[in-house]
């Protein structure tokens, strides 16, 4: 495919082909809708080697109960550490849903190795009139991609709802990273893990295709190299985009994992969002990007149904 570089901590990656840029604007307008978002809220973490303890805090929230069905006048937060479902915290209950000031610290004893395994779930629930607690929306944070025992962790997360859990089809482990002086995005393709075929298909040959997009529209499409037979295949191509940063806000990336087929039109197996107007994890890698310029950020991603 193309010279070797040596960007990330995942063996030797190869680069893309092309060297498409905001300059070459493609002839193809398409717009590719957003993941609906449920509010959003703040938090930070950090972890206390010397105590083995984790400390969750939940700072604030907004739009957190913006719903089409249903009425409700207060809501609170519950933290709980995946798989076990156990709860790291519930939150006071708060009367005004739409522009919250949590201020709320929780935390629990962790095991170091519980690190790369564990994920934390930020749930909102809604009060109904009927004193019902209704789930309104919900983020899940790995751990793992965190670096915790490193450096803390502090970002806006987007809520998502929960049923769209259903149409996840596997995920894809992403690495981002923006050099303002080169003006240079390198979005690295690593790997994948557990997708799920088109069609009920019991086998395919996957690649991934990453679009660079502003305001919707797309400028730039790169793709990876095809493996054969691989419901877990690994990547490790890298992808770089020339963006200028005044652009950055406008901008996002729809990456698509597809099956190949002989007749290069192949099905479109799921895709992910990543940028200021997406949603969930989506929004998170961006942030986390754009708050440590120059160093890659990786992130696993669900990769939802077309």
């Amino acid at each position: 495919m193309g010279r070797e570089l040596d960007l990330a901590p995942y063996g030797p990656l190869r680069k893309s082909q092309s060297a498409d840029s905001l300059n070459s604007i493609s002839s193809v307008s398409n717009t590719f809708g957003q993941d609906f978002t449920l509010g959003q809220v703040e938090v930070s973490m950090d972890y206390d080697a010397a105590s083995h303890t984790l400390h969750v805090a939940v700072l604030q929230g907004k739009d957190l109960l913006e719903r089409e069905e249903g009425s409700f006048e207060s809501c609170f937060m519950r933290v709980s550490l995946l798989p076990d479902e156990q709860i790291v915290g519930i939150s006071r209950i708060q009367r005004n849903a739409y522009s919250i000031f949590f201020d709320e610290k929780f935390s629990l004893p962790l095991d170091p190795a519980a690190l790369e395994e564990k994920s934390l779930r930020f749930s909102v629930f809604g009060i109904d009139e009927d004193e019902r607690n209704v789930s309104t929306g919900l983020v899940e944070l790995k751990l793992s991609v965190l670096d915790l025992p490193l450096q803390p962790f502090s970002g806006w997360l987007c809520l998502q709802d929960q049923n769209k859990a259903a149409d996840a089809v596997g995920e894809i482990l992403l690495s981002l990273s923006y050099l303002p002086t080169a003006e240079r995005l390198t979005v690295v393709v690593v790997k994948a893990k557990n997708l799920i075929w088109t069609n009920e298909k019991t086998t395919a040959d996957p690649f991934v295709k990453v679009y660079l997009l502003q305001d919707g529209r797309k400028m730039s499409k790169k793709k990876t190299a095809v493996k054969r037979d691989d419901p877990n295949p690994v990547f490790n191509e890298a992808m770089i985009f020339s963006v200028p940063a005044i652009v950055l806000q406008d901008l996002s990336l729809r990456v698509t994992v597809a099956e190949s087929s002989s007749d290069g039109r192949g099905d479109n197996v799921g895709h992910v969002i990543i940028g200021p107007s997406a949603s969930g994890m989506g929004t998170t890698h961006w942030n986390q990007m754009l708050a440590t310029l120059r160093r890659p950020v990786s992130m696993w991603h669900p990769v939802r149904r077309n």
